[in-house]
């Protein structure tokens, strides 16, 4: 009997979907350096960032995500492996997961295990020093540290008064040896110069591989990874004349140097800062340039990954390709006389940016208002590529909020800061609802703030009888998190 020509086109459609659905989704993994949540998609009223909106629009876009360390290596340390800063000890830029444990398997890794291209452009790893080489199809650089992990990483004396002031002026100096490179900003004009930006040169890169990607390739797994916002603020002229000077407004908590708010424990601002301002004093003047600065570099990522996205549509990926947006952490921009990231347990330091586009998913063009850590990211991208879910991931699958971005989550964030590398000095735990943040060796102390109601973070609750049951409920997660972990306070 001959089928029916209709049937036939039907039957012809149906396979072809089902073919379809069954194709491997491509990967396209953008990972941003030091960018707070200064987009206009997030909530910034300054920040010009138009694609990085549009994407937000047309994805999901988690409104409350946060990281889980807010230091370079160790928070895309954590994010890579699936695994939390405390479970790791990972807490500075200078160790390599694989060196001390040679087992784990890094995400891109995995992806390349299960037979996609893996292919690097910029930072996703700790930059070319630390990346993870074996991961990558394209673009690896061999890593250039592989110490063993120390044997204990937990000091099991407190540290003295006098040890601390020492410890103090050896991190001013080495932050002082940097300066030169990092503690400034710079509108460049230049034709060559422009032309060999480092940001500029990986999106070009990342653009011809997405022309080049033919239909029958492997899927393919793209790490693309602008280097700004992060210090030194250096971006093209045309990004700064964007922003009017006169309009820059100052935090209204800002400060001249670090300054610990009344009524906060010690340790939550770092005596020193590490990246802009160093060893000297920000004048009203010279903030708002480098506010100006930071912006401009927000931009001119932003037309990056603007023309990255428009190469994937214009190249017909857009509907087997899952798109993430992220930051390694956040930034304090003169908040409390601090600009930097480390050490940072602040809401500025510790919220990022988070943005996931896959075209099957069904909240797309939704907020999600629930707390995320940028740990979930590895289990959701394995889950959403249909791939087996690796044994010992410590992050949650985020699928069931991009098909619901308002359903029931009930899992709070946990950032977590190691001062002296001697175990961990600070855990912030971030609810809906609240921020509590707990400290321990010098400094130590806790602070209790209503995001709601108190947004910059300016009154510490801790000790208000009214919130007693919260500040019990809140310190109990904090401490059951960093548990045998945390550096010795010393005795009063």
């Amino acid at each position: 009997m001959i089928p029916h020509p209709r049937l036939f086109t039907l039957l012809f459609l149906a396979g072809a979907l089902a073919a379809q659905a069954a194709a491997p989704m491509n990967v396209l993994f953008i990972s941003i350096d030091d960018l707070r949540a200064e987009v206009g998609a997030f909530g910034s009223a300054r920040a010009l960032t138009p694609n990085i909106d549009r994407f937000a629009a047309r994805g999901v876009k988690f409104d409350r995500a946060y990281c889980q360390y807010p230091l370079c290596n160790p928070s895309r340390a954590s994010i890579l492996t699936g695994r939390y800063p405390k479970t790791l000890e990972l807490y500075g830029n200078r160790d390599w997961f694989n060196g001390w444990y040679p087992d784990l398997v890094s995400l891109p890794k995995y992806f390349r295990q299960q037979g996609y291209t893996t292919v690097r452009y910029g930072k996703i790893f700790h930059g070319d020093t630390i990346d993870d080489a074996a991961a990558w199809t394209i673009g690896g650089v061999p890593h250039n540290f592989t110490g063993p992990k120390p044997a204990n990483l937990v000091a099991t004396t407190a540290i003295t008064e006098e040890q601390e002031a020492a410890r103090i002026e050896r991190a001013i100096a080495g932050d002082v040896r940097q300066a030169a490179g990092s503690d400034r900003w710079k509108a460049v004009t230049d034709p060559a110069e422009l032309a060999g930006l480092g940001d500029t040169v990986n999106a070009d890169k990342t653009i011809a591989y997405l022309k080049r990607w033919k239909k029958g390739d492997a899927p393919f797994f793209i790490g693309f990874g602008p280097v700004k916002p992060h210090s030194p603020l250096v971006a093209p002229k045309e990004f700064f004349d964007k922003y009017d000077l006169a309009k820059i407004e100052l935090p209204v908590d800002f400060a001249p140097r670090p300054t610990v708010p009344a009524g906060f424990p010690k340790a939550s601002i770092r005596p020193i800062n590490a990246d802009l301002f160093i060893k000297r004093d920000a004048t009203p003047e010279q903030a708002k340039e480098m506010i100006r600065a930071y912006l401009a570099c927000v931009s001119y990522m932003d037309w990056n990954v603007g023309r990255v996205l428009a190469a994937l549509e214009e190249a017909g990926l857009h509907d087997n390709t899952i798109v993430v947006f992220w930051s390694d952490h956040g930034y304090q921009l003169g908040e409390k006389g601090k600009w930097s990231k480390a050490g940072s347990l602040w809401e500025q330091g510790a919220r990022v940016p988070l943005a996931i586009y896959d075209p099957r998913t069904k909240g797309n063009g939704s907020a999600s208002p629930r707390v995320v850590e940028l740990l979930d990211l590895y289990p959701t991208l394995v889950n959403l590529a249909g791939l087996p879910v690796p044994a010992g991931l410590e992050g949650h699958n985020l699928a069931p909020l991009l098909d619901r971005p308002t359903a029931e989550w009930n899992h709070p964030a946990y950032t977590v800061w190691s001062e002296r590398n001697r175990g961990i000095t600070g855990v912030v735990v971030r609810t809906e609802r609240w921020r509590y943040a707990e400290f321990f060796g010098p400094g130590a102390g806790a602070f209790l703030t209503d995001p709601i109601n108190d947004p910059h973070e300016l009154t510490n609750l801790v000790n208000d009888p009214r919130h007693a049951d919260v500040v019990a409920e809140l310190s109990a997660l904090a401490r059951a998190h960093v548990a045998g972990k945390t550096e010795p306070t010393p005795t009063p």
